[in-house]
């Protein structure tokens, strides 16, 4: 029995276990300080850098400053900031700011999985694949905020499911300011609840999340509303980026089929341009709408269970992050603590499909990415290509029905 399991059953208290989980993921970030991890970084901290001097001389975001992210998010570049430090200060606590954010995604894991019954080998295995999971993904859990958010998901999921479903409700509403993702989960978890405790819990469950969002976000409208409204409409109307499924499939035409393709740099991130891409896109943003509304009308209509919440909450965000117009590296961090929730013989091959996912990422993230971008090579978009579509085979897995879909739910609490 592993390390985790044992502290899983030698107490009733569930805190040894996310000990044990928080030291491998710290061990895990320190690791990512030495060696290859280190070469060729693409860093994000520079702007959030920037973002959070420009806030802490004053000045308001949106207004005084560009800013292509939520509100939710400044808190995350700001706090590093406080007193002028130097870029590599400021780097350091950056990092340690997203290493709690990961102890606390780990920690809304174990609350998961102690709620759902799971037993010790399958909490130990769990645990362990999200918290040794950033060697397996590379630098890029260091130099992006995306564990804030993460977190605030896996804590989202973890108050539904312990009882605590306003508190739950309201840290996947801050998730929704912070990056928007979280608030995928609120569909799944607001049929659970209305299934499970009746219509007035699961009303007043959202009002929680939208409450908790407008005192994010209204603050921001009403200082520089035009300023906000650019920003989403930026974010809303980005091109085909050069990673996603689309694009993908679009190089791997142009290297084996000599279709003319055009690389711009927009939007924060490299894209395709032209009619095709456009057109492209619009596709992957139908195929998307309809597995959202198809995995939702799933959890609607489907038994009220825990393990079921869990399940279509991992298939909902894998579908956004599949079949998205955007699919930069940082959004596998979105997958680490929701997939490996899944119970039984679906959920190890869905761990190990994400596992695949992570690997295909590191081998040409950061180390080959200008490459891909400038010099289309077809054997590093082969890669991009096949961990696009182990992406679309991972969903495939965790939206099959299982045997167990027609047991009758628990009753109403």
């Amino acid at each position: 029995m592993s390390v985790l399991a044992k502290s899983w059953s030698a107490s009733s208290d569930p805190r040894r276990l996310a000990y044990a989980a928080a030291g491998l993921f710290l061990a895990a970030l320190g690791i990512l300080h030495w060696g290859f991890y280190q070469h060729h970084l693409i860093l994000d901290t520079v702007e959030y850098h920037r973002y959070g001097e420009a806030i802490n001389h004053g000045q308001v975001p949106y207004r005084d400053f560009q800013v292509e992210y939520p509100p939710g998010a400044l808190a995350a570049f700001a706090l590093p900031a406080i007193g002028h430090p130097s870029f590599n200060f400021y780097h350091r606590v950056f990092q340690i700011l997203m290493a709690l954010c990961g102890v606390g995604a780990l920690a809304a894991m174990a609350v998961v999985l102690r709620s759902i019954g799971a037993r010790p080998a399958r909490a130990a295995a769990a645990l362990g694949f999200a918290a040794l999971a950033p060697l397996v993904l590379g630098s890029i859990v260091l130099y992006r905020y995306d564990l804030w958010p993460t977190a605030l998901a896996a804590a989202g999921l973890a108050g539904v499911l312990a009882g605590r479903q306003r508190l739950g409700f309201a840290a996947l509403g801050l998730g929704f300011a912070v990056k928007v993702f979280p608030a995928l989960l609120v569909p799944p978890a607001l049929a659970y609840v209305w299934r499970r405790h009746g219509r007035r819990e699961a009303l007043l469950c959202l009002a929680a999340a939208a409450a908790i969002a407008a005192a994010v976000v209204v603050p921001f409208l009403a200082l520089a509303p035009h300023g906000v409204w650019d920003s989403v409409v930026r974010q809303a109307s980005r091109p085909l980026q050069i990673e996603s499924l689309g694009s993908a499939a679009l190089v791997m035409a142009h290297q084996f089929g000599g279709l003319g393709l055009a690389v711009v740099s927009s939007h924060g991130s490299q894209n395709l341009a032209g009619s095709r891409a456009d057109a492209v896109g619009q596709i992957e943003g139908a195929l998307l709408v309809i597995a959202l509304l198809a995995i939702w009308a799933g959890a609607v209509l489907g038994p009220a269970r825990p393990e079921r919440l869990v399940r279509y909450s991992a298939a909902s965000v894998t579908a956004f992050v599949a079949f998205g117009k955007v699919l930069s590296p940082q959004f596998m961090i979105w997958l680490i603590p929701l997939v490996p929730l899944v119970r039984g013989r679906r959920g190890l091959a869905a761990s190990a499909l994400l596992g695949l996912a992570l690997l295909l990422t590191q081998l040409w993230f950061p180390f080959r990415y200008w490459r891909l971008v400038f010099s289309l090579d077809a054997g590093i978009w082969f890669l991009v290509l096949a961990r696009d579509l182990v992406l679309v085979t991972l969903l495939a897995v965790l939206v099959w029905p299982g045997s167990k879909e027609t047991e009758p739910e628990p009753a109403r609490s």
